[in-house]
């Protein structure tokens, strides 16, 4: 059973950073690609990140880019999301889903099908 599990979420003053962690089970990263979401209070689900397994192409937010980064532990079977000079505005739940191989639209929710239970990051001014 392909499975993911988010951790790592929690309080950050204005500028600090997080390393959020997606361990996966049930399948490798070069089968499947991880993408990374959030959603606030009232706002609709958005993409953040994503890494295709297939090429290595990557996808980033504009809001994100230049700030957050993705990196893998093969060992671990587990994807990183560092995020750096964290914003107010990041504050949200982020959760990481596994999509296809390649992903057309990695921005979008619907191309992934498995999904963590989400961590809560929150970002102080």
């Amino acid at each position: 059973e392909v499975q993911v599990v988010e951790s790592g979420g929690g309080l950050v003053q204005a500028g600090g950073s997080l390393r959020l962690s997606c361990a996966a089970s049930g399948f490798t990263f070069d089968d499947y690609a991880i993408g990374w979401f959030r959603q606030a209070p009232g706002k609709e689900r958005e993409g953040v990140s994503c890494v295709s397994s297939s090429d290595g192409t990557s996808y980033y937010a504009d809001s994100v880019k230049g700030r957050f980064s993705i990196s893998n532990d093969n060992a671990k079977n587990t994807q990183y999301l560092q995020m750096n000079s964290l914003k107010p505005e990041d504050t949200a739940v982020y959760y990481c889903a596994v999509g296809p191989v390649w992903v057309p639209a990695p921005w979008d929710p619907k191309w992934f099908d498995s999904w963590g239970q989400g961590t809560q990051v929150t970002v102080s001014s």
